[in-house]
């Protein structure tokens, strides 16, 4: 070993280090590579030595292990290093390129023993491409460690050695972790600084860990540091090879579907780009094209899960939607992206911020905007009637509804802006996070008052076709707000309602809260469509009860979705409830709103209704102009008496449609036999318009339509005995005209009833024989009193029928028309055909009101009857509800007893009525 005082010094940047015993092959400058050259040049056939001294970087595992700083390492200045020996200076190769870059030049070093500079290394940025000469000292390598620490070596060593050997994957490489073990096995003591030399220069450790033991120059010391190093390194060895094997195993089934789908959409890709290359077919549905958004884009699930945060982040911080969130979330980041779990977490957290809460929503200013507009209610007045044509008593009480919103969201907002400012005990004003809980406070406590004055829920009775639904949307628009229908026919599962729970598979929210979603606001207005058609308690639960909570005032701020399982808001929300009848309706929720009836169109409706809505509509849907198509009056006329009488205008919409296409079919044919092929088509449709007949004849109409529907009725219709024409309410909330008929058959003095009669109505058969009986003699049926006109002289029963067998029919309105059929029969007078009466009577004779009268009198309206006989209690029904073209048209009779009902009936004097005054005994 040369032992020259003095030796080149090669300073290695950080992280470089050399051992004695190793080899070293790291990149250097040109000017340090000439350097190096000229040194070699002057040692002639010997090779050089350095003296290669590690120089530490500003802190080990910063990020900067490739760049050496020189201000950094002046303030540790380097001292032990290795005598090295140059073996090979490596030349760049010249590149025949202009533009490349230059390559630099490889040295390798050989380590051979330790050294250390008699005086610290001074770093500057000219010795980094020098090789400045340093007086050197070397250790004493002399010393024999004991034998404790070279067995404790000798463990430490093994353990390491066959920990790499087992977690080798090459074999060559295990066999040489082996052999090196063998040799360790059988290390002198003399040799074990050696070998701790080869073993910790073969290992990977820390660059402090390197350096210590690089600086230990007692035996004795530096088989303590290789003990240490191989310890911990084992046990580095040990836990990475736990983590390696618990993240191997934690590929669940749904993992490795995952990464399956990733490669088979990767080849997809390919095969797309292979099939759209040029002179191919382009790609069907389902290639997998990159640019489709069907694919599987790692960067739109990233998108999609940062606006998901972004979401939650916008909710206002202390509520409870918020907490919920933020934990939903946290369980999200921790459960694998491809388990089920993670599915309904995020599809939950989906749902959860598409809600709108008061915090994400459109601010309450927009809706209070409009309705602070002076002009509110004189727009809204218009809506409605460009929306529907009559209906002055429901246009009239939806402006005092809207007048009420408008008038209760003022004074909430006056009420919230006049809030005293809070101060404290002293006077001075309370700091600004006080106030603006206070300000917050008495806003909520605002808003709580304004949920006890909420205005009522409407519920629009009436039969099909009358405009309730197109009623709600007109709401919407006046006030400026998002319209959602929701519509509870056939639903009769609770959960369709309030939500399923989150445990269920496929489960999701209710109605309510997708109304929600889809409106975008927490102010909307929903219509609550076919209420009385919602499922009855059952075992899926009671769909009818659960929609208690949501129309009730003092409920609906803290709805309960099962899915949500947040307090949801509804008090800003305006429900609007349809229905065709409430004799389905619970009596609960029927409590809950407030009944707004819709009978029915007059025929003077239905003719402006088809002029202005109904036939400029179907003109349009059966691409014909206005100029192409009209009806006379007369025509519409006869369609809406003949063809469709109906309560609202659906039947009637259908029947000018028919009439509508028929004559686009006629025009059609008209273009195809005038249009010359080589004119220009609109020119030639205007110049053959002259022989076009547009206008629709009322005795067109048989031809289009077919033979009239009512007709035959009308002329059915006549005068004979024991048939009289009661007013009834049919199941869907029309009108309408039924005959009693009544007839005598031999028998035994008994009552037969048919036509599929309810019970109540039955009994009013019953009562209605029973006191034409009582009156017989009076009537002049019988000759005398306490006889039996059913026995003497001869016995028969009689039968009473309602036609329309098919149809169920019950109620306590037909006792006086089943009198005046009883009297017909037995008396001979007939009532005529243009009379139709309807209510119920006692025993005492007296005549009691019923219900549905403005139905019951359009119905008769439009079977064209002329006077109607009504109980006196219904007079103020007739007066409020009919409208006066109708009352114009007909002649009431409002009568107290059934005397008057039998007078106004069968008319004044023709019935022999015996009135004198007879005394009878009594037998108490």
């Amino acid at each position: 070993m040369p032992s020259s005082p003095r030796l080149p010094v090669l300073p290695l940047p950080h992280p470089l280090i050399l051992l004695p015993t190793a080899r070293l092959t790291f990149p250097i400058s040109r000017s340090l590579a000439e350097a190096i050259l000229t040194l070699l040049d002057d040692a002639d056939a010997t090779q050089p030595l350095l003296a290669a001294i590690p120089v530490p970087g500003p802190s080990e595992g910063d990020g900067h292990d490739s760049q050496f700083d020189v201000s950094s390492a002046i303030n540790s200045l380097p001292t032990y290093g290795t005598a090295a020996r140059v073996v090979r200076l490596v030349r760049p190769r010249s590149s025949s390129s202009p533009g490349a870059p230059r390559q630099p030049y490889l040295l390798s070093l050989h380590g051979l023993t330790r050294i250390r500079l008699a005086s610290p290394l001074q770093i500057d940025t000219t010795s980094l491409d020098t090789l400045p000469i340093h007086k050197v000292l070397y250790p004493s390598a002399e010393g024999t460690p004991s034998r404790e620490t070279v067995e404790a070596f000798k463990d430490a060593a093994l353990s390491l050695l066959d920990r790499l050997a087992k977690d080798s994957v090459q074999p060559q490489r295990k066999d040489d972790w082996l052999r090196v073990a063998a040799l360790v096995e059988d290390i002198s003591e003399q040799r074990a600084a050696w070998m701790a030399d080869v073993l910790v220069a073969a290992i990977s450790g820390q660059y402090g860990d390197k350096l210590a033991f690089l600086a230990a120059t007692d035996v004795e010391d530096r088989l303590h540091h290789a003990t240490e190093l191989f310890v911990k390194q084992s046990s580095i060895q040990e836990v990475s090879k736990k983590i390696a094997t618990a993240v191997d195993e934690s590929l669940s089934r749904q993992q490795k579907e995952y990464f399956l789908r990733q490669q088979l959409a990767a080849i997809q890709r390919e095969l797309h780009t292979l099939h759209n290359s040029p002179g191919t077919a382009g790609p069907g549905f389902g290639t997998g094209g990159a640019t489709s958004e069907l694919d599987d884009d790692d960067q739109a699930d990233a998108d999609d899960l940062a606006d998901l945060r972004r979401k939650i982040e916008a909710l206002d911080v202390g509520t409870e939607e918020r907490k919920v969130g933020v934990r939903e979330w946290r369980r999200l980041k921790r459960i694998p992206q491809g388990s089920v779990e993670n599915g309904v977490i995020r599809s939950y957290l989906e749902w959860l911020t598409s809600v709108p809460w008061p915090s994400t929503s459109t601010p309450a200013s927009a809706s209070l905007d409009v309705l602070k507009d002076h002009s509110f209610l004189t727009r809204a007045r218009a809506q409605l009637d460009a929306d529907h044509y009559g209906l002055d008593q429901i246009k009239r009480r939806l402006m005092e509804y809207l007048a009420i919103v408008r008038l209760r969201a003022i004074a909430d907002a006056a009420a919230a802006t006049s809030a005293p400012p809070q101060t404290e005990g002293n006077g001075a004003l309370a700091p600004a996070s006080f106030v603006d809980k206070a300000v917050s406070t008495s806003h909520s406590a605002s808003l709580q008052k304004s949920k006890g004055v909420k205005g009522p829920i409407l519920l629009f009775v009436g039969p099909p076709g009358t405009g309730k639904t197109s009623l709600g949307q007109s709401i919407a628009k006046a006030l400026d707000r998002p319209f959602q229908r929701i519509s509870l026919g056939g639903v009769r599962d609770e959960a369709e309602i309030r939500g399923h729970r989150r445990t269920y598979v496929a489960s999701g929210p209710g109605a309510i809260v997708q109304a929600l979603r889809k409106a975008g606001r927490n102010d909307p207005v929903i219509l609550l469509d076919e209420v009385d058609k919602v499922g009855h308690s059952n075992f899926h639960g009671d769909p009818a009860a659960a929609l208690l909570e949501v129309l009730d005032p003092e409920q609906n701020h803290s709805f309960n979705d099962h899915y949500i399982n947040v307090p949801i808001d509804l008090s800003q929300v305006l429900f609007i409830c349809t229905s065709n009848t409430l004799d389905t309706i619970s009596a609960p929720l029927l409590d809950r709103c407030e009944v707004v009836e819709l009978s029915g169109y007059t025929y003077d409706e239905k003719m402006h209704i088809a002029r202005r809505f109904l036939l400029p509509k179907q003109i349009q849907a059966n691409g014909l102009s206005d100029s192409q198509l009209a009806l006379t009056d007369s025509a519409l006329l006869h369609i809406a008496t003949m063809y469709t009488r109906e309560a609202g205008v659906r039947s009637l919409e259908r029947a000018i449609g028919a009439v509508v296409r028929y004559k686009a079919v006629e025009w059609a044919e008209h273009l195809d036999t005038v249009v010359a092929p080589s004119s220009g088509e609109e020119g030639t449709i205007v110049a053959t318009k002259s022989n076009w007949h547009a206008v629709v004849e009322e005795d067109e109409l048989e031809k289009i339509l077919g033979i009239p529907r009512w007709d035959g009725e009308e002329r059915e219709r006549e005068e004979k005995r024991g048939i009289v024409y009661g007013l009834v309410v049919t199941g869907m909330g029309e009108g309408g005209i039924l005959p009693v008929e009544s007839t005598v058959v031999p028998g035994a003095g008994r009552l037969k009833l048919t036509g599929s009669l309810g019970d109540v109505i039955k009994e009013s058969g019953e009562i209605a024989l029973s006191w034409v009986k009582t009156h017989a003699f009076e009537l002049g049926i019988t000759a005398g009193r306490g006889i039996d006109p059913l026995k003497v002289p001869d016995p028969i029963d009689i039968h009473l029928h309602l036609p329309s067998g098919a149809q169920k029919k019950d109620g306590p309105s037909a006792g006086i028309a089943m009198v005046c059929a009883f009297v017909s029969l037995l008396s001979g007078a007939c009532v005529p055909k243009d009379i139709a009466m309807t209510g119920e009577i006692t025993l005492r004779g007296r005549v009691t009101p019923v219900g549905g009268i403005r139905m019951k009198v359009l119905g008769a309206h439009r079977a064209q009857i002329r006077k109607v006989i009504l109980p006196w209690a219904n007079r103020k029904d007739v007066e409020h509800d009919v409208a006066p073209e109708v009352r114009r048209e007909m002649q009431f009779f409002f009568v107290r007893t059934i005397d008057e009902a039998l007078e106004a009936a069968f008319g004044r004097g023709a019935l022999g009525w015996r009135r004198e005054t007879v005394l009878l005994e009594s037998r108490l």
